[in-house]
This record gives structure tokens, C-alpha cells and sequence, in this order.
């Protein structure tokens, strides 16, 4: 075999360890903590069905041709009126292979080799590598019970003058569930503007909130252009169809647009037709408050689980997402802990995996409560609590 010789930028790159913790799901008899994946029974089957066939029967061809870079008009006429209370005149809509791919044209579009992204710390690994793919550095700013430290992200800000834009996710974040209060909204959104950075807020979570008062989004905030705001349909309607998009000025847009026909010359169109289809001749808002439902049902099922099962570990209460954030007691190796958890089958993520550095300390593990079945968190979490004792 020849030796390869990699780019450097993706020398240093290595998998997503949920991905492969991901893995572990297909083992049989694995409790799946370590998912994300939204539950299955909110997933409309039928409904998808129905409008596919009708697709197929009327309009073949329209899902079945080339399309625009930019996304499917009508879906995008569609997410201008769900967003209208966040859009100025100067904003527009694109259509990405899910929001995971917002985060990849973003940093090719706005970073050169070496420059700063400031995020959260811990935040979602998925997007800390597609930043780390275009060789762009990063700063973690530590988290408090209601944001990002807002001290010391003006700290990091002031010490990192080629940093390019900050990076939140400020309802439900991944991995902590940590929501960002409208103080700590505007508190960023203020820094970022006196320093002259961008904002990418990334917001798949926030149609999934089950308790407690919406909090306006930064980007409804954004008077001078400096907000860029991804969503996805992945957790609400299916994330197997890869539709997610963006709402930016234009200007960004346009060189979004440029480097997405270099990647993938468009999202798949039929999924953007039957994303568009089913917000327009379905009860959305009614569907959505079934999603909400189910996962309240759900977290909450796990978190009475956790407090008579695991009693010696704190968690963040979630009021929306998919996940929950626990914190073992001083002295447990949480490596090791996740390690033999598995062994017992039961999968959950380390929380170093989330860390701008993952060798930096770290206790926490994340719990996903969206993909197990009900019987599996019981018996997850009892399995968990065990080997917790038995650390300790």
C-alpha cells in the first residue's frame, strides 16, 4: 500500500466519539444513552406516506430534477413567515444538508487558516470539527447556569483580536441543556458588536421546549447584520431527510451559496418538497405540541429515574431538547465509568468529548432520553446507579 499523504487540515482531525459510541446502538440488548436521535413515535409516518405519494402522482419530475443552490422557493417563502419575528430586509433563507452543514459553510465562507471561533465550552462536537476541518482555532468560554460567562468571554474576545464570530446554542444546548437567559442574549449579542465579530446561533432544539417561557432569539436582536441563525427540521419532523437552513444578510448568504455548489449543488430537493409540503397542509403547531409532549414525558420519566437510582449524581433539569447533563461525585473517573458502562451495555457520551480541550477535567457524562424506550431508561439508569455505587 502507498503512503498517504493527508492536508493538513485534516491531520489532526479525529471521528466524532459520539458517532462512534453510536456504534455501540447496534450491539444487541445496548441501552442507547449515548444517542441523539429523536424518538421514533414522533416521527409523522403517515403523513410523510401520504404527501410522498401525492408527490410522486402530481409532480414527479420537480422532485426528481436538479434544483437551485439556494433551496426550494416555496420552502423558503415558507421559513421566511415562520421566522418573520426574527428577519430584517436584509436578511434571506438558504437550504443546507442539515444544520450541520450551516456550521461547514459558514467557517469556509468567513475563515481564513488560524483565525478564532469563540464557543461555548462544553459544546456540540459535531460542530466544534466541522470548525476544526478549516484549520480555524478555538476558545471555549465556561459555562454558568444560565449561558456563557459573559466575563470571560469579553476576556477571550479582547485576548483572541482575529476571532470571527462567537458560536451558541443558547436554547437547550448540546450537551448541558443549559438555556441562555434573554440577559445573557443580549449580553452577547452586545459584546459582539462592540468587538465587530459575527454570531452563529444554532437553534435545532428550541421548537422541542416543554417547559418554561420562550426567550427571543439573538438574532431578533440583530439591528446591524451580525446574527446568523441556523435551524433544521431534524428534530421536528425527521432528521433522516437532512433539511436544515439558514437566516443571514444576504451578503453571507451569497458566499454560503458559492461554496455549497462546491460541496453538494444543492439539498436534496424531494425531502425540501416534502418539509415544505408538510408544514403547509398539515396542523403543524399541533404536531409540534405533540412532539413536546412525548418528550416531557420522556425527560421527566428519566429524571425521576436519576433521582431514585443515582442519587449521589446532580443533573441539569432539561425543559427542552434531547439531553441531560449529570455530574459525577468528586473522585469517580468518568472515563472509566463510561467505559464500564458500556460493558454493561449501556451507552452514554463522556463529557469530554464536548470540551474545546478534552484533556482538560471533566466529571460530567450527557444522557439522551429522546432515542431509549421507556423500559430502557428504567433499566438504564438502575444499571447506571449500580455502577456508580460500586465506583464510589
Amino acid at each position: 500500500m502507498p503512503k498517504y499523504n493527508f492536508a493538513d487540515r485534516v491531520l489532526s482531525l479525529q471521528p466524532s466519539i459520539i458517532r462512534e459510541i453510536f456504534k455501540y446502538a447496534s450491539v444487541p440488548g445496548m441501552i442507547p444513552f449515548a444517542a441523539g436521535n429523536p424518538d421514533a413515535d414522533a416521527f409523522p409516518k403517515e403523513d410523510l406516506e401520504e404527501i410522498s405519494r401525492r408527490i410522486f402522482e402530481t409532480r414527479p419530475i420537480d422532485a426528481l430534477q436538479y434544483s437551485i443552490t439556494e433551496g426550494y422557493p416555496p420552502l423558503r417563502d415558507a421559513l421566511r413567515g415562520l421566522h418573520a419575528g426574527i428577519m430584517k430586509d436584509y436578511d434571506d433563507v438558504i437550504i443546507t444538508s442539515g444544520a450541520q452543514q450551516v456550521m461547514n459553510l459558514v467557517t469556509q465562507s468567513l475563515c481564513n487558516d488560524g483565525e478564532i471561533i469563540i464557543c461555548e465550552s462544553p459544546s456540540f462536537i459535531g460542530s466544534l470539527n466541522a470548525f476544526r476541518s478549516f484549520n480555524a482555532k478555538l476558545a471555549g468560554v465556561p459555562m454558568e447556569d444560565d449561558g456563557m460567562d459573559l466575563n470571560a468571554l469579553e476576556s477571550i474576545i479582547k485576548s483572541n483580536r482575529n476571532a470571527k464570530f462567537i458560536y451558541c446554542i443558547p436554547n437547550f444546548q448540546n450537551p448541558t441543556g443549559i438555556v441562555t437567559s434573554f440577559e445573557k442574549r443580549r449580553g452577547i449579542y452586545d459584546l459582539a458588536r462592540r468587538h465587530g465579530l459575527l454570531i452563529l446561533e444554532d437553534n435545532p432544539y428550541g421548537d422541542t421546549r416543554f417547559a418554561g417561557e420562550e426567550i427571543p432569539a439573538i438574532k431578533s436582536l440583530d439591528e446591524e447584520g451580525i446574527v446568523i441563525y441556523a435551524g433544521t427540521f431534524s428534530k421536528v419532523i425527521s432528521p433522516g431527510l437532512r433539511v436544515g437552513y439558514a437566516v443571514a444578510p444576504a451578503e453571507v448568504l451569497q458566499k454560503m451559496t458559492v461554496c455549497k455548489q462546491g460541496s453538494d449543488v444543492h439539498t436534496n430537493i424531494y425531502a425540501q418538497i416534502l418539509a415544505d409540503e408538510f408544514i403547509k397542509t398539515r396542523d403543524y403547531p399541533a404536531h409540534l405540541a405533540r412532539i413536546k409532549e412525548i418528550y416531557k414525558k420522556k425527560a421527566a420519566l428519566m429524571c425521576g429515574a436519576l433521582r431514585a437510582d443515582m442519587p449521589e449524581m446532580p443533573f441539569i433539569e432539561p425543559r427542552g431538547g434531547l439531553f441531560i447533563w449529570g455530574t459525577l461525585p468528586e473522585g469517580a473517573d468518568m472515563i472509566a465509568f463510561a467505559k464500564e458502562a458500556v460493558e454493561r451495555k449501556v451507552a452514554v457520551v463522556p463529557g469530554n468529548a464536548f470540551l474545546i480541550n478534552e484533556s482538560d477535567p471533566c466529571s460530567s457524562i450527557r444522557l439522551n432520553y429522546s432515542t431509549p424506550a421507556d423500559e430502557q431508561i428504567k433499566r438504564g439508569v438502575k444499571i447506571l446507579g449500580g455502577l456508580l455505587r460500586e465506583t464510589m
